[in-house]
């Protein structure tokens, strides 16, 4: 158990006294919230700029007002054209794209024989707001035939706001299931991130033993199953570490911004009008119960799993990540024995968002949480949903089961494998190994 000890405490010294290491703890988050921000912003600004689409109405039926200037579209009148001269004329011109409105006494035909004419793939965006225009036109036109006004539909038309609360009578947001399914999202993702990483520099740190032949004096005092542990053990504390400091600069940059915009949103309200200050306080409202609802998310229950899951799917895979580093000479041989590890992992996130964001409680959800190889990240999208306690203790009885199964399995390939030079060992050969 000392020499157990002792590995781990070397093997967590290593890593967090690596320079790399130091800096990309620290540096990780700005980054993070840097691209985040980038996105943001080329994002917001590729939307700013409205593309030109000019438009042939040989039905006479619409108007400049139907074709009105907004953020996304301008438009360029080419009625009056034959077809052929529109192409050309926006060839010419450099438009986004050509609308063509046919000439048909049958509102139902024009609405079939539209057609868009562009140089490129056009945005799928634009297209629907073309659509829309169109159709509210044609629906209007169609409308005053049957004899109803546009205005009799419109006054006729109410606006439903439910207003959500539990049975105690206490408000709830209308966005408290997407906040649950982003808060699981987040934490089933950083599970995934965090296993690829710091398995990834488990098999990493075998690999460069084994090679440096520095493992033939290591393994004559200590034994290969402890020294598989303690690596596992040792890097599962550095990513621990590293994860909490992420977390702690990672609040502390949004404290800071949560303050900096308060005050100048405080600044800028007196310049506010009052329809202005009413829509604030409205948004202000909904900001305020979105975060209670957040604040009364089992937060402690999540955290406490989360690091139980990370811990358990850390070590359930970073024992194969070690017996992989032990069975091979260097890191391109690793590609072989690589996708059978990956692709639980790839399943796991794909059953979380396709299934689990809908149907947090459904029988996939419920069957992928308990399978060990992808329980860590599905369970983690269902906690925020609410998971029975029976449920969770059935799901991490059998991480552990099964965690320790495959170290078990994993150390059978490692005892020898570790030792095995310049041969590339097929799976035959693993086969073989674990009957020893």
């Amino acid at each position: 158990m000392k020499k157990l000890q002792l590995i781990i405490v070397r093997e967590f010294l290593a890593k967090v006294r690596n320079k790399t290491f130091i800096i990309m703890t620290f540096l990780s988050p700005l980054l993070i919230i840097g691209f985040t921000a980038l996105i943001v912003f080329l994002g917001k600004m590729n939307n700013e700029t409205a593309k030109v689409v000019a438009y042939v109405d040989d039905s006479e039926l619409f108007t400049n007002e139907d074709f009105k200037e907004n953020e996304q579209l301008s438009f360029l009148d080419f009625s009056g054209m034959t077809l052929e001269e529109a192409k050309a004329e926006a060839l010419k011109s450099n438009v986004y794209g050509l609308v063509y409105i046919p000439k048909n006494d049958s509102l139902q035909l024009i609405a079939k024989q539209l057609q868009f004419f562009s140089s490129d793939s056009p945005n799928s965006s634009i297209v629907r707001n073309i659509e829309r225009r169109i159709e509210e036109r044609l629906t209007k036109i169609k409308l005053s035939e049957m004899g109803i006004l546009p205005s009799q539909i419109e006054q006729s038309k109410y606006e439903v706001d439910v207003k959500l609360s539990n049975f105690t009578g206490e408000s709830r947001s209308k966005f408290v299931n997407e906040m649950k399914a982003v808060v699981g999202s987040i934490a089933g993702y950083f599970i995934m991130l965090f296993i690829l990483i710091y398995g990834t520099m488990v098999m990493r740190s075998v690999i460069e033993e084994k090679t440096s032949r520095i493992i033939e004096v290591i393994i004559s005092s200590v034994k290969p199953f402890e020294l598989m542990m303690g690596k596992v053990l040792g890097t599962a504390l550095a990513g621990l570490l590293q994860f909490v400091v992420w977390i702690i600069v990672i609040t502390g940059i949004f404290f800071f911004l949560a303050v900096f915009f308060d005050v100048n949103l405080a600044a800028d309200r007196a310049d506010m009008t009052a329809e202005q200050l009413a829509a604030l306080s409205e948004s202000s409202g909904q900001m305020q119960l979105v975060f209670m609802e957040f604040m009364n998310l089992p937060l402690l229950s999540i955290l406490l799993l989360y690091i139980f899951y990370f811990i358990g799917g850390f070590l359930l895979y970073s024992s194969l990540y070690a017996a992989i580093g032990a069975a091979v000479d260097n890191e391109t041989d690793t590609q072989q024995f690589m996708m059978p590890v990956i692709m639980p992992l790839i399943l796991g996130i794909y059953v979380g968002f396709a299934t689990v964001l809908n149907d947090p409680h459904g029988p996939v959800s419920v069957i992928f949480s308990h399978i060990p190889f992808t329980s860590p990240i599905v369970m983690l999208m269902r906690i925020p949903f609410g998971v029975s306690w029976w449920e969770l203790l059935i799901s991490m009885g059998i991480l552990i089961l099964t965690f320790i199964f495959m170290i078990w399995f994993a150390s059978k390939i490692y005892r020898i494998g570790i030792l095995m030079y310049g041969k590339k060992p097929t799976y035959k050969d693993l086969y073989k190994w674990l009957k020893y």
